[in-house]
């Protein structure tokens, strides 16, 4: 389960693993051990998967109404 919540949540915000890492604070071993399953994802880790969705969700709708009201 956890491979592919570290692989959909960097599919779903458009970025690599190493640009997860980055925006997380930790090391590109850390989530590549996360994604292939070599340590358990922490569930502080979900949890910050989820609020990075939020945010691009929250950056997306931003920018509609952005471009609307120019």
């Amino acid at each position: 389960m956890n491979e592919n919540i570290v692989k959909k949540t960097a599919k779903e915000l458009g970025i690599t693993q190493k640009e997860l890492a980055e925006r997380m604070g930790v090391t590109e071993d850390t989530v590549s051990n996360w994604s292939r399953g070599k340590i358990d994802t922490p569930k502080w880790a979900l949890e910050m998967f989820k609020l990075l969705k939020k945010e691009k969700q929250f950056e997306t709708i931003k920018r509609i109404i952005s471009d609307e009201l120019q």
